[in-house]
């Protein structure tokens, strides 16, 4: 749970398993890791702010570094998509960035 938020949400919708301080998709895949209001890839890379219960990415943020670990597989989002949040930023987690 995020500050009373049990799940989040990608900028286009997508559903977000949190636990503890790990994020992970709809699949499972272990996409990011919460640090205060950001979040961190795997590789430590800036992967997206949460706003609310929305996690966007935000170009101006990229050159901030979080700590490297290593992913792990776990449970995905039984949530169904919802609208696209108006929260100014971009889609957070592409693959292959």
């Amino acid at each position: 749970m995020i500050g009373g938020v049990a799940d989040l949400y990608t900028k286009n919708g997508k559903p977000l398993r949190v636990d503890g301080d790990d994020i992970f998709d709809r699949s499972g895949r272990h996409v990011g890791r919460r640090a205060g209001d950001r979040v961190y890839a795997p590789n430590g890379k800036y992967a997206g702010t949460i706003v609310d219960d929305v996690v966007v990415y935000r170009a101006v943020e990229r050159a901030s570094r979080g700590t490297h670990f290593v992913p792990r597989r776990g449970a995905g989002s039984p949530d169904a998509r919802r609208v696209a949040s108006t929260v100014p930023g971009a889609e957070p987690f592409r693959r292959g960035s």
